[in-house]
């Protein structure tokens, strides 16, 4: 990457128990996106900054692929995992620079599901536990996998998994929280949006994501307010926080006896559109609602004023703006003109950035059209809050 580039990067949080799917979920996530069929008809090559950490994935893909092996979990290990995308184009017809960014990451942070189901055994493990959730709080959007295994283990009395669950989340939390505090000032950067997952979604062929939805409201409507009530009390303005409004079904393959069916995921290609774009929709929202204190905009406003005109007509001047006290101004009309884009013209204009070799707003509107799909298929449920 020439020193002259600029990447904006979308930083996504994982936090799921010990055998709920994350290996195997970045390792699919991944190792499809290597396949000629996925290059084939994608706009973009996904590519590990870390070429060790890509080798380990793919290898994990092909032995689900070619010899029905799952990757073997990894246990007390944070893990984050850096993806570019890099245009798909041949070189010199990609379009002009956009003036905003010139290349999209997507950094994907594992956060051990033991970490929050065991002590830790030493001074230096509670360290790094807490280092790597360090790490993390640049995130937009976290993501908590609900083990659809476990619901079925559970069939029946689903609130005991919910809750154990949870509640395991909920005081792993708690326990960081004196030291991830400033002398317990709340946290500005940290996750905003966090969304319910349910992971292992093939074992599940009749739930939709409305009746997951329905099914963790039921079961687990006061665990869920529970671990928001911990949230809320570690971020600097708790009104800007989503939990329990958010759903979504995830599937790394379909398993079956000695064979593992790769090509028959769920919801995987929603998370860089996921990324992408609710952080953006969530913050027109949220300003409409209340004010934003200045401290906090350049939290919310740092990616929408890049990615924002890349799904209206023009490409407006709100790079140069500085990221404090006027910026929201200026930005938010952008960025709600951007949200309210109908389907339509937002495949207008990716059939135009297509046509033009405009590959970042053929790529973010792409990601528009396909959270759209998503919600029409009754994958992602988001929220109206």
């Amino acid at each position: 990457m020439g020193a002259t580039s600029r990447v904006r990067e979308q930083h996504v949080a994982v936090f799921g128990a010990s055998g709920s799917g994350k290996t195997v979920l970045v390792s699919s996530f991944f190792g499809a996106a290597q396949e000629q069929t996925f290059l084939g008809k994608s706009l973009f090559r996904l590519v590990a900054d870390d070429t060790g950490q890509g080798n380990r994935l793919r290898q994990n893909y092909l032995g689900m692929k070619n010899g029905a092996r799952a990757p073997e979990p990894t246990r007390f290990t944070a893990t984050s995992y850096s993806f570019a995308l890099k245009s798909t184009a041949p070189r010199g017809i990609q379009g002009a620079r956009s003036g905003l960014f010139d290349e999209l990451r997507l950094v994907w942070h594992d956060y051990p599901g033991e970490w929050f189901e065991e002590e830790p055994s030493s001074a230096e493990e509670a360290r790094r536990r807490l280092d790597a959730f360090r790490g993390l709080l640049r995130s937009d959007v976290a993501v908590i996998l609900v083990d659809g295994q476990k619901l079925l283990d559970y069939a029946g009395e689903e609130e005991k998994y919910l809750k154990s669950m949870l509640w395991g989340l909920r005081d792993g939390l708690l326990r960081l929280k004196d030291d991830l505090l400033d002398d317990g000032a709340p946290l500005i950067r940290f996750p905003r949006i966090w969304i319910l997952a349910l992971s292992k979604a093939d074992l599940h062929p009749d739930l939709d994501v409305h009746g997951f939805q329905d099914l963790v409201i039921e079961k687990a409507a006061g665990d869920v307010a529970s671990l928001h009530d911990v949230l809320r009390d570690m971020v600097e303005l708790p009104e800007a926080l989503s939990l329990g409004e958010d759903f979504m079904l995830l599937s790394s393959a379909r398993f079956e006896t000695g064979r593992i069916e790769v090509t028959e995921r769920v919801g995987l290609d929603l998370l860089l559109p996921v990324a992408c774009l609710l952080p953006l929709e969530r913050l027109e929202r949220w300003k409409a609602r209340f004010d934003v204190p200045r401290k906090l905009a350049s939290q919310l406003v740092d990616n929408a004023d890049a990615i924002a005109p890349f799904l209206v007509g023009a490409v407006p001047l709100v790079a140069r703006v500085p990221k404090v006290g006027r910026s929201l101004a200026r930005v938010l009309p952008v960025v709600a003109t951007a949200v309210r884009k109908g389907g339509p013209k937002v495949k207008e204009l990716n059939e135009r950035a297509r046509a033009d070799g405009d590959h970042l707003r053929a790529v973010v509107t792409q990601f528009r059209l396909d959270l759209d799909q998503g919600v029409q298929d009754d994958l992602i449920v988001t929220s109206a809050r």
